[in-house]
């Protein structure tokens, strides 16, 4: 490919909206234009990178007797109402009517796609298990899109589901699909990536796992143990806590705490540690008015996700002014009355005495409160986010939080879409049963913008060999020197006839000039021909991260180069 050619602009100046590195890079290295809020244009070299990390999927992919397939990006209603989808997915669908009134959606994934595809050709446990996998666009309304083509409404990924005759073949198949995530990554050069315990989400099911490359930059937050091998998304995390319980209860004692409203200010008024308050959280279940009041230790902070996984609904913060019987600040568990209310105890106020919580009138606490002695609890529940420090379920070491980028993610499904889709098959009794689904999704996009994340410096991206847009940036300095036209034009072509990806600067320019846009681009290796070089009879060859910078005969460029390739690639 000749420079000169190349649709896109390169640019030294920072882009005023981008906030963090791959988003800045990729934008100033020309590889992503903005269309609109969370919708890209790839330029031809971010399309290369692109292809092949979809083509070290795909081998990874077949290597799991996966089943390349096509699902359309449109789709009737129909298919997502009997899910039930149609109507539990909010604003992030995309709903229209085509021109003969009918109701369509945009694939945000293809679970009713997959499930309609298979379910009138498969009938039978000995066609199972078998997966199938795509590469498609999908749209998401997503009402925050950030960092480039981290956080996108539309992305192309590849989406693959399994189908099992019972739980055990799943779980054998999921892990397989696990271990070939993480050769993906390891491939596509991340090179800080783990596997965590997740959430399932909308995609429903039982067990679910992310793939999480740890960076500053990630939006989701990580708990690690620093000991053994517990990793775990937040929204799922868990953890050991000191028991607080003091040897000798006090007392119940109302007091008066004036505008004291929030933990901290209660806290330093009446002198005790924000661990030994009671603090209330208030939600509405999501579409209603109904109350969901949650009691947690002051110092901790409710985990939503956690949350409705316990009352089995999705909430939305509630205004307390909007609930009879609530007093903002002063909100706590004895005396609580507030009618049709779902009242949720966190398990870290288990056990617990001596505690302030509100009083349930206004300018009032009260002190002394004994979780044993004073409050009526059936059952407490863990929704609580766990904190830096906090002991490990697995060995009782201490947790540390990272941030990281969600860069793949399986699932294993259940029966969830197959059930209320009615695909069934014959076991070996002869019996209908419905078939057990896995999922597993990775976001095309996203890795290339991770691998950015990771891999840069100052100057520009650091592609590794293994997606690099092209091998080699071949540098002619002084192009209008004949003798300096005719190698490098020489050398283009003999690397290319050798299947070297070689991407030509041809411009007329200067060195800086174009070192700079070598650098910014990110190609893994930089051949310079120049009067001085072919003086000597060589060319210069260096490595992007710079630990590789040498001389060469010309003579001899194609074999070294193709060695350096090699070496590069391992």
């Amino acid at each position: 490919m000749l420079l000169s050619k190349l649709v896109g602009e390169r640019t030294k100046t920072n882009p005023s909206d981008a906030t963090i590195p791959s988003h800045i890079l990729l934008l100033r290295a020309g590889y992503i234009k903005l269309v609109s809020n969370g919708i890209w244009s790839l330029s031809m070299p971010a399309k290369r990178i692109a292809r092949k990390i979809e083509n070290i999927i795909r081998e990874e992919m077949d290597a799991v007797e996966g089943q390349e397939v096509s699902f359309p990006v449109v789709m009737p209603k129909e298919l997502w109402a009997e899910s039930g989808r149609y109507f539990s997915i909010g604003d992030e669908m995309v709903r229209f009517k085509d021109r003969c009134g009918r109701d369509m959606v945009l694939g945000m994934t293809h679970e009713e796609a997959a499930v309609h595809f298979a379910r009138d050709a498969v009938n039978s446990y000995q066609q199972l298990p078998f997966m199938i996998y795509q590469f498609q666009t999908k749209f998401r309304d997503e009402a925050r899109s950030r960092g480039g083509l981290i956080r996108v409404r539309e992305f192309t990924m590849k989406d693959a589901y399994s189908f099992h005759i019972d739980n055990e073949d799943l779980e054998k198949y999921y892990y397989r699909v696990y271990d070939a995530y993480t050769r993906i990554f390891k491939r596509i050069g991340m090179k800080d990536v783990v596997a965590v315990k997740s959430d399932t989400g909308m995609m429903g099911g039982s067990v679910a796992h992310e793939y999480m490359l740890l960076t500053d930059v990630g939006e989701d937050t990580i708990v690690l143990c620093s000991e053994c091998d517990y990793k775990a998304n937040m929204e799922v995390a868990v953890s050991v806590r000191d028991n607080l319980r003091d040897e000798v209860s006090e007392p119940l004692q109302e007091v008066f705490t004036a505008d004291k409203a929030d933990i901290a200010a209660v806290s330093e008024f009446l002198n005790v540690p924000e661990n030994k308050t009671v603090k209330a959280v208030c939600y509405f279940i999501k579409g209603t008015e109904k109350p969901v009041i949650c009691f947690i230790r002051g110092d901790l902070e409710i985990n939503e996700s956690k949350l409705k996984k316990v009352i089995s609904a999705e909430v939305v913060p509630a205004n307390i002014n909007d609930i009879p019987g609530l007093h903002a600040g002063n909100i706590g568990p004895i005396n609580l009355s507030v009618p049709d209310a779902t009242v949720v105890f966190d398990q870290s106020l288990k056990g617990l005495n001596n505690l302030v919580g509100g009083a349930n009138k206004p300018e009032y606490h009260i002190k002394g409160i004994d979780f044993d002695r004073d409050v009526k609890i059936e059952a407490f529940y863990d929704v609580a986010k766990v904190k830096e420090g906090e002991k490990c379920p697995v060995c009782g070491k201490k947790l540390v939080l990272r941030n990281g980028i969600e860069v793949g993610n399986i699932f294993q499904l259940g029966t969830k879409y197959t059930k209320t889709m009615g695909m069934t098959v014959l076991d070996k009794e002869g019996k209908a049963v419905n078939p057990i689904m896995g999922c597993y999704g990775i976001g095309i996009g996203r890795a290339i913008a991770s691998v950015a994340e990771e891999s840069h410096d100052d100057k520009g991206l650091i592609w590794p060999m293994a997606i690099a847009p092209w091998q080699v940036y071949l540098c002619a300095l002084r192009i209008d020197e004949l003798a300096v036209k005719e190698k490098s034009e020489e050398l283009y072509r003999a690397l290319e006839e050798q299947g070297v990806e070689v991407l030509f600067d041809d411009r007329e320019a200067s060195a800086g000039f174009k070192f700079s846009d070598c650098d910014l681009m990110g190609i893994p290796i930089r051949i310079v021909i120049s009067p001085k070089t072919l003086a000597k009879g060589n060319i210069e060859i260096s490595t992007r991260d710079k630990k590789i910078q040498t001389d060469v005969s010309y003579l001899d460029a194609v074999h070294k180069i193709k060695e350096l390739i090699y070496q590069l690639s391992g």
